[in-house]
This record gives C-alpha cells, structure tokens and sequence, in this order.
C-alpha cells in the first residue's frame, strides 16, 4: 500500500515521503490517525501544495516536544509499591503507576509515552525508564521503587 506521510513516523519516513507500508498499518493505523493519505495523484499535488504549512506544524510539535523533554529530564519518581522480604513487589510498577507518579508532581506524560523495554518493574531500587516524546526527542527519567510503610 502506497502512502504520503502527513508527519514523520519512526522508522517509516518523514513529512511527505511517499512511501510503501503494509496494508494493515496503512488502513489501521496511519490513515486513521491521520499521520499519512492515500498516494492518489490528486493527494500529491495536494499535499505538495501544504508541505510548507505541514513542516512549520512538524517544527512546532518538535519544538514542544523538546522543551517537555527539558522539563522531564533531571526528575527523580519515587514509587511505593509493596514488597517481601527479599526485595521482591508483589505484582509490578508499569508504564500507568509511572504516569500516575508524573501526575502527582504535576507533569503531563502519557501511559503510551513511557518506555519500559524490559517490562514492567517487580523489584526494589533504582532503574532509568525512556520517555518517548516524539519521534525525534527522547528523555530518561529515574524510577525509584521503595518499599511502602
């Protein structure tokens, strides 16, 4: 399936790149979240027409994006979670109990912004966890877990 991007996607092209993706990710999720349009001739011209308007949005949004990566940067979360006696949680600290600690001190980051490669948490201490502002601004943030009283 052919499409023109509307704004850059990671590991797929940038704005205005006409490029091929599987039909799935085309209908399911490009087209509908309005991150690319259909290749038709009449789609191009029109799109080559806006490019200008669509690269100063992407500069404002890469823009936003960095000074939220700023604000981000330096923060330490400290997470209670209830844990045995070998350190271990019973269950996890995920991706919304770390929003939720962004929340509490009054920082906006989504659940689908946050990082966790190697799954959710399920011990004490400290670990670094990406967040994922755009597709070109990433920041790390540290995790403290401790125990709860």
């Amino acid at each position: 399936m052919n499409v023109i991007l509307l704004e850059s996607v990671e590991n797929v092209g940038g704005i205005g790149d006409l490029v091929t993706v599987k039909p799935g990710f085309g209908r399911n999720y490009l087209l509908p979240q309005g991150k690319a349009a259909l290749a038709t001739p009449e789609n191009i011209k029109q799109i080559e027409a806006r490019r200008a308007e669509l690269e100063k949005a992407a500069a404002e949004e890469l823009a936003k994006a960095k000074a939220r990566a700023k604000a981000i940067g330096g923060v330490e979360l400290v997470i209670a979670a209830n844990a045995g006696s070998e350190d271990k949680l019973f269950g996890s600290v995920g991706p919304i109990d770390i929003a939720d600690a962004f929340e509490a001190i009054q920082i906006e980051v989504e659940r689908s912004e946050i990082r966790m490669p190697d799954g959710p948490i399920h011990e004490l201490g400290e670990f670094q966890i990406g967040v994922h502002l755009h597709a070109d601004v990433d920041c790390e943030v540290t995790v403290r877990v401790v125990a709860a009283e």
